[in-house]
Parts: structure tokens; sequence; C-alpha cells
């Protein structure tokens, strides 16, 4: 739990939590962290958005001193302008992510598959021919040797047209080991595979050692599983109300929806108690 006072770090998921259903992040949000940072706090945005989306994520996120990127394992100093700093750039070998989806496709028979290699902005993700990712535009139909061939930023698995991503990253998990790779899910009906060690709080704990913070005096924000690492590991942990019921339990306080800009509203509210 945070002492009383303020945080001496502010780290926020993106999607689901500060932008809004409609893409967009407000006006009221962002005079709030502008706020946060004249007070003196360091703001993260911690993303599963891979490096390719560095672009987009300083458009939401204008006031991040940090970005910890690809669900942990790009983490970006952004502190100075000029010369951006890549302090984290962890990578899963091609041959590595080809055994892991031969293992699964062994248990569950054919799975559909994505892989994000690239870090140059707005480049494609690789993949297999698929008509349920949610952002279709984004997506280069490659052979897999072809896109295995790389070591991988991030892939992303799907079985046919199951929905339930809660099962199978359970089954994910339990045919691998987290020495061989990382799983989890933000909410878009796959299942993300990281390198090993390599998650939101891992990520964050390489800007708590930049910046010299105790993780207990850092205050996070999230909504889905790809968070419940970096809840584990803050100090104060809080949950927008559409938040996932994982992410929720673990939660110390739950604020409103990000369509009703709870993290905006949480701050403001922790900001003029704290005058």
């Amino acid at each position: 739990m945070l002492r009383q006072g303020l945080p001496k770090l502010v780290a926020t998921d993106l999607d689901g939590t500060v932008v809004r259903s409609d893409a967009t992040v407000s006006g009221f949000t962002h005079s709030v962290f502008d706020r946060v940072r004249a007070a003196g706090i360091p703001i993260v945005g911690a993303t599963g958005r891979g490096p390719r989306l560095e672009e987009l994520s300083r458009i939401d996120l204008p006031h991040a001193d940090l970005l910890v990127l690809g669900g942990g394992g790009r983490v970006l100093d952004l502190r100075d302008p000029g010369a951006p700093r890549i302090l984290r750039d962890a990578r899963l070998p091609g041959a590595t992510l080809t055994a892991l989806v031969e293992a699964l496709e062994r248990r569950l028979g054919p799975v559909k598959l994505l892989i994000e290699a690239l870090d140059t902005p707005s480049s494609p993700i690789w993949g297999d021919d698929v008509t349920d990712w949610p952002y279709p535009d984004d997506v280069q139909v490659q052979d897999r040797a072809q896109s295995l061939s790389h070591d991988i930023i991030k892939a992303f698995v799907r079985v046919g047209g199951d929905d339930d991503s809660d099962a199978l990253l359970r089954t994910a998990r339990g045919l691998v080991g987290p020495e061989t790779a990382a799983f989890t899910h933000s909410g878009l009906g796959w299942v993300e595979i990281t390198p090993p060690n390599v998650d939101k709080a891992s990520g964050l704990a390489v800007v708590a050692a930049e910046l010299g913070i105790d993780p207990a005096e850092v205050l996070v924000f999230g909504d889905m599983p790809n968070d419940i690492p970096m809840f584990e590991w803050a100090g104060h942990r809080v949950a927008v109300a559409n938040a996932h019921p994982e992410v929720i339990a673990l939660a110390d306080e739950t604020t409103l929806s990000n369509d009703r800009d709870g993290v905006a509203v949480y701050l403001d509210e922790l900001l003029k108690r704290t005058r």
C-alpha cells in the first residue's frame, strides 16, 4: 500500500483504461495528467502495444516520461525529447516460438498465429490469413517459416473461433513453462506470447530501477489480465470499472470505467486530497 500522500510514480495501461471505446483520450484526462506531472510525479504508459505503435502511444499519453511497450519487452526513456533511450529490448528466438506453437498444435489442433517482429513505425504484423483480428489493416499474410526465421517481440495465438481467451491461456501455461515464454491476454480474443520473464511488472521494474523508486511507492491502473503482473508488483492498484474480474479482485480500489475517464477522476481526487 502507498504511504500517506502522493505516489512517487504513476503507471497506467492505455487501451481500455485511459483510452476510451471510441479510441480517444479525453481532454479532461490530458489535463489531469498535466497536473500530475506538474506535481513532480513521473508518468509511465505500460501497454501491450508493440514498439511499432510507439508514436500512437505517445499521442495517447503525451505526458509519459517513459513507455513500457510490447507488454514489457521494450522500455523507452522519453525524458530527453531529443534523445530517447531504449532501456530494454527483449526478443524471443523464432526457433523457440516454432517449438512452442508445435506443442500447442499437438494438444489443441491447428492454431492461428500472428507475429510481431518489426519495430519501425506502423510496420505490419506477419501471420496467417485470419478474419478475426480486430485490426486487419495491420496484418501482412506471410508464410510461417519466413515469419519464424526472425526474433519475435510478441506473438498472438488463437484456436479456431474459440473466444475463451482465459481457457486458452490456462492451457498454454500448462504446456509451456515460464522459463520458455510468458503468456497473457488483453481482451482481444488472442493469447499473447512474449519472451520469458517479460511482462508489465518486469518492464516497470526497469523503470523503477532507472528512477530509484521503490515499487511500494508506485500507483498503477489497468483493466486486463496482462495488467495482473504489475498489479502484483506495485504498491497501490486501481482497476477501472470495466476491468476483467481477475484484475478487479487484485485491485485495492476500483474507479469509473475508461469511457467515464475513471483514471483521471481518481487522480483528480487524489491531487485535491493531498494539496
